[in-house]
């Protein structure tokens, strides 16, 4: 005895993301977020009245943590302003998005031994930044829609 199967009918199938859109939401959140650390990196640089640790008397920027913050201001508007470009589909903003998340993630290795925990995660998040930015941020949601890949796949009818 044959037992007949009906096939499901077609419907249209939504995926959330076939072209790559919430990785670039992602990446920018990331690189919004450490832009916005560096601005409190810059409020505790400009405020603190302590005294300095031994090894920052050789430390490449001099000893005043008054350049420090200067540096983290400057560090924290180019973040943001990536963050922001990013979303628009700036070439340029990609590519500094690829540069700060490779930075991100070279520097937190420096830290390996103090926080393991924290310098994994934040090796992760520079190569999930470099990944969205190289892999999604090379064309926009029009020109991916334009190529065929929607929203919405065509139906197998």
């Amino acid at each position: 005895m044959a037992t007949k199967y009906m096939a499901p009918t077609s419907q249209p199938v939504t995926t959330m993301d076939a072209g790559g859109d919430g990785w670039l939401v992602f990446a920018s959140i990331v690189l919004g977020v450490a832009g916005v650390m560096r601005i409190f990196d810059a409020i505790w640089a400009f405020r603190y009245h302590g005294t300095l640790p031994q090894n920052l008397e050789d430390a490449v920027f001099g000893r005043s943590l008054n350049t420090y913050g200067w540096i983290y201001v400057a560090v924290a508007a180019i973040l943001i302003a990536c963050a922001v470009f990013v979303l628009q589909g700036s070439q340029i903003a990609r590519w500094v998005g690829v540069a700060a998340g490779a930075l991100g993630a070279i520097s937190a290795s420096w830290w390996l031994p103090y926080y393991p925990v924290w310098s994994l995660v934040y090796v992760a998040l520079g190569a999930f930044v470099i990944y969205a930015l190289v892999a999604h941020g090379g064309r926009s949601s029009e020109s991916r829609t334009a190529r065929g890949v929607a929203a919405y796949p065509p139906s197998q009818d």
